[in-house]
């Protein structure tokens, strides 16, 4: 009956140090960021074409704010109804997926 009892403990403690280690992972997290400059300019600066582009895509869209890169590429900060985004448009008005 010892005999039994002392397995029976030895079996459960070793169940109980197995359930009690966590297993290791390792994660690897590369974060890549890249930042274009740009800079701020008047709405009346923008292009006639990249502004005509605006109202044929979006006839409802309220330009704020404009920004201007070295490559001649323009942020645009528009609000449609209550909707707030960014687009990005070259200076002939085609429009670039950023």
């Amino acid at each position: 009956m010892k005999n039994l009892f002392l397995s029976a403990a030895i079996v459960l403690g070793g169940l109980t140090s197995f359930a009690s280690t966590s297993p290791i992972s390792n994660t690897i997290v590369k974060a890549v960021s890249f930042q274009e400059e740009y800079t701020e300019i008047k709405v009346e600066e923008v292009p006639a074409a990249v502004t005509a582009a605006l109202k044929k895509a979006y006839p409802d869209a309220l330009l704020s704010k404009a920004y201007k890169n070295e490559k001649s590429e323009y942020k645009l900060e528009v609000t449609v109804g209550d909707k707030v985004g960014a687009l990005y448009a070259n200076a002939d008005g085609t429009w670039i997926k950023k």
